[in-house]
């Protein structure tokens, strides 16, 4: 049920007289889920120069509430206290020494006088709702709970996420323990519900914005931003599309040649230099300030937050006070120290790439843009180029008579012609990764990646003197693995380490397991063809690798042993396991199938080339009918993968059920009073 279908239906309830009690839940420093909330309750967070809490708060007295408990850690009550004079409220602490939960929090700062209505909120929200048409809507609907979502997406559900605001009846006390951990959602709504209760939610008409780590205040800026256009203490400046929305502060400086794409919100006295880009939804604190050709897009500066020249921050929070040095780039993180370590968080600057370099790029290419410097490379930069490249031209020439050999051996063996293949797949996948790759900090391992190195040309080195070829073929990509630490670091090189083990598939197998497998799998292969032959009725005999079906002899050579099958379907499975995106168990089942796949692919084409033989005549047309068969084997195994992962969907994934408006209804049982 929506605020506006309940508005008219309230509006002659007498809503002045109700003793409504107010709690605000802020809760503890939060070390899991940010680091900046382990330092600091999100409530407190700043936005506009005001932290969330005050916001709230302000909202609450605009209202008509004079008091308001606030539940909170104990060494965070005396800003509380300050938090609350600031916002013209009778603010009263509750300190849980103990995690009570949101229900126990509740308990402890009611139990004394819980009043006619007990109306709950999160403290780390930006943009509340209308409270008094929210408090009749729960008394026109008349259940124990109330509990209010925002708002949905058109045609898709009508309920959105939790708004962490709750509507109760004092009587719902009764169902939380007098002592412990007890949550709303988890034990408080199913405690009501047993015992015949009503639990009712109520669609607002906005979102509220609420958040509990870096992502979600970020994007919860945006609702701030747009509710609180036209009530703050800001110019208000709109460009030719709703989104285009610009509140600069008292003292703002924006530079001529600054490009902005809102909503953004500037605070007193921050500035923007020339050629600096901001894309929204994005916050400067009070005296925040951007230097020359910087790039800000969806992130927070704090008060005094500075970012330097030529700096790239994207989707991050800059702590108070904080310096982020010229050139450099954040992705994603938070800045807390007072000088950001460029050996930690940032990156060294280049053109713009990716996603991010895109927006810019077309935004920029609006008429009279100003084609800022900052897109040209760093020498930095160049000094990665370069030394990338001589590395790699020193790893071919070294490694060039082992590619050389690996050429030979695609060429003349059947078995492994698959593996010419396998590198142009390799650079196809890191090629379709490379937004992902972009974004990751490159943090060279110098030491480990000696190591490695070091490692991988003792393996080579005892392959050549033990003319074992499979060890230096080995090595190639074991120093390839080892270079990307040695460059890059460790986190380039768990990204790719899935693209390094598809490289293995390259390789040929070692002489003593293939002439191991070779004899068992060539009796197989005979046996299963014989088998399916018999199966649909003909009449066959075998005789050691050849089937004698009619009048005619079919010999299953070597070659027909199926090796070749098994080596290109693991390759086929491989690179559907890099391509897919499912789950780790889903990807290990397509890549374990592509043995038995191959195995039936082998079998059926035998099967159905000794059937053929006894029809058509002539050495030639026998050949090309062989040899033919073998490639329509590739969408057979095609189509087998992809019918896999049909049914691993449709055995995983659950339907999709739109749930009705009301969450549960009971009739009321009479429950015997203990």
């Amino acid at each position: 049920m929506g605020l506006e279908a309940v508005t008219e239906m309230t509006s002659r309830i007498p809503r002045h007289r109700l003793a409504v009690r107010v709690v605000v839940l802020v809760g503890g420093r939060d070390f899991g889920r940010c680091p900046l909330g382990a330092r600091l309750p999100t409530g407190l967070w700043p936005v506009g120069d005001k932290p969330v809490l005050v916001h709230l708060l302000e909202h609450l007295a605009a209202a008509g509430f004079a008091r308001a408990a606030i539940c909170c850690a104990p060494n965070d009550a005396p800003v509380m206290e300050v938090v609350g004079r600031e916002a013209a409220l009778d603010i009263t602490p509750v300190v849980e020494e103990l995690t009570a939960g949101t229900a126990g929090c509740l308990r402890d700062a009611v139990a004394p006088d819980p009043g006619d209505l007990i109306l709950v909120l999160s403290g780390s929200m930006l943009a509340p709702p209308a409270l008094e048409e929210l408090v009749g809507a729960h008394q026109a609907g008349g259940s124990e709970l109330t509990m209010a979502f925002n708002p949905g997406r058109a045609g898709v559900t009508p309920l959105g996420g939790p708004a962490e605001i709750y509507l109760c009846r004092p009587e719902i006390l009764r169902h939380i323990p007098h002592d412990g951990y007890f949550d709303i959602k988890e034990g408080l709504i199913p405690s009501i519900l047993r015992v015949g209760g009503e639990v009712r939610p109520v669609v607002l008409p906005h979102e509220v914005g609420n958040f509990h780590n870096r992502a979600g205040y970020l994007q919860a800026l945006r609702v701030f931003i747009e509710r609180n256009a036209d009530r703050g203490p800001w110019h208000v400046s709109r460009g030719p599309t709703a989104d285009d929305l610009l509140l600069t502060g008292r003292e703002a400086c924006v530079h001529p040649t600054a490009r902005v794409c809102g909503p953004v919100l500037i605070g007193e006295g921050a500035q923007l230099a020339e050629g600096t880009v901001v894309i929204g939804p994005a916050v400067m604190g009070r005296g925040a300030r951007v230097d020359a050709r910087s790039v800000v897009v969806r992130s927070a500066l704090w008060a005094g937050a500075v970012a330097g020249a030529e700096c790239r921050i994207r989707e991050c929070i800059v702590d108070r006070d904080v310096t982020v040095p010229a050139g450099a780039e954040l992705l994603e993180t938070t800045a807390l120290s007072r000088s950001v370590q460029p050996d930690r968080e940032v990156r060294p600057f280049g053109p713009a790439r990716g996603r991010l370099g895109t927006w810019v790029r077309s935004y920029l290419a609006r008429p009279g843009a100003h084609r800022s410097a900052w897109v040209s490379a760093s020498h930095r930069r160049w000094g990665y180029v370069a030394g990338g490249v001589i590395l790699l031209a020193a790893f071919l020439w070294s490694y060039w008579p082992t590619c050389a050999d690996l050429l030979a051996v695609w060429k003349r063996s059947d078995e492994y012609s698959s593996g010419l293949l396998v590198p142009f797949l390799a650079a196809y996948i890191v090629w379709l990764r490379r937004a992902d790759l972009q974004a990751t900090v490159i943090r060279p391992a110098l030491l480990w990646g000696i190591g490695a190195f070091l490692f991988a040309q003792v393996v080579r080195i005892v392959g050549a003197l033990d003319f074992y070829s499979s060890a230096e073929r080995l090595s190639l990509v074991l120093s390839l693995a080892a270079l990307v630490l040695l460059v890059l670091g460790w986190k380039w090189l768990g990204k790719l380490a899935t693209v390094l083990l598809f490289l293995c598939l390259m390789l040929p197998w070692p002489s003593r397991v293939q002439n191991a497998v070779t004899l068992p799998l060539q009796r197989w292969s005979t046996s299963s063809a014989v088998f399916c032959l018999e199966l649909v009725g003909y009449d066959v005999q075998q005789d050691g690798n050849v089937i004698h079906i009619g009048n005619s002899s079919v010999a299953v050579a070597e070659a027909c042993n199926g090796l070749r099958m098994i080596t290109a379907f693991f390759v086929i499975g491989g690179l559907v396991v890099l391509l897919v995106n499912r789950t780790w168990w889903e990807k290990l089942i397509v890549l374990v199938s592509s043995l038995p796949i191959a195995f039936v692919c082998n079998t059926l084409r035998l099967a159905v080339t000794a059937v053929f033989f006894t029809i058509i005549e002539g050495v030639e047309w026998e050949q090309r009918f062989h040899d033919w068969g073998g490639y329509a084997m590739m969408p057979l195994a095609l189509a087998l993968v992809v019918g896999e992962l049909w049914l691993l969907a449709r055995l995983t994934t659950p339907p999709t059920v739109i749930e009705p408006a009301i969450i549960a209804r009971r009739r009321i049982q009479h429950v015997a009073d203990p």
